[in-house]
């Protein structure tokens, strides 16, 4: 009797275990999948002509793929091309930039590097770190295209721009470790990084601080390249 006293208490004790790990966790996900699904700036309507941008999905992370220079404003002057391995890449017509962790960024170079309390401390309290790569084909890693009008355009420019830390002489301050290829580079950022504030949230809001239809909040991926066209499409 007294064993199976034992065994039942162990019994209770990984139940409430689980439902400690198990409740928020389902209560995260179906606030992410409500924010996905609430609109912000419904007013919004895809013009005819204007400046196209694409979503770039890894499966994960969102990136935004920006033209270099489009409708007044340009990013090379922000860059330096002796930040990237392959200075070459300087040239390339796109810019592919998105926000991360900086234990994530730095420590990771696939998921396979990532550590639990690495993991653990981005979900509460990252710092934010810009990632940018040049790239000359932006369909490549695609998962959605979008025009925006040159003033939609010019305010998603400087919400992005915004998010780098900049130096005295204005150009984005760059992480002093490695990219992952020879056309990329780590620059400092501005902001949290953390549950609410993950690499997709950062593309969500600068689309809707550019005027943009999008999610009210997007934690994941899957939450926002539904909202437009696939690549290539009308």
């Amino acid at each position: 009797m007294p064993r199976r006293k034992k065994q039942s208490r162990i019994s209770q004790v990984a139940r409430i275990l689980a439902a400690i790990i198990l409740i928020p966790l389902a209560s995260f996900i179906g606030l992410a999948a409500l924010g996905s699904v609430i609109p912000v700036n419904t007013a919004w309507e895809e013009p005819e002509e204007g400046v196209t941008i694409y979503l770039a999905d890894n499966g994960v992370h969102l990136d935004i793929v920006f033209p270099v220079e489009a409708a007044g404003v340009e990013w090379r002057p922000l860059f330096q091309p002796t930040d990237i391995a392959d200075p070459r890449w300087y040239d390339a017509g796109w810019v592919m930039i998105g926000a991360g962790d900086r234990g994530i960024y730095t420590t990771a170079k696939d998921w396979a590097d990532l550590k639990p309390g690495v993991a653990l401390d981005s979900m509460v309290s990252g710092d934010r770190v810009m990632h940018v790569q040049w790239v000359t084909r932006p369909h490549a890693w695609t998962a959605a295209e979008l025009r925006l009008t040159k003033a939609q355009y010019r305010r998603l420019f400087a919400a992005a721009r915004e998010t780098f830390a900049l130096q005295e002489n204005g150009s984005a301050q760059r992480l002093g470790v490695d990219g992952y290829f020879g056309s990329d580079a780590f620059y400092e950022g501005k902001g949290p990084f953390n549950l609410v504030q993950t690499c997709n949230q950062w593309v969500a809001e600068r689309l809707r601080i550019a005027g943009v239809e999008t999610s009210l909040w997007s934690p994941f991926s899957v939450g926002l390249p539904w909202r437009y066209r696939e690549p290539g499409a009308p």
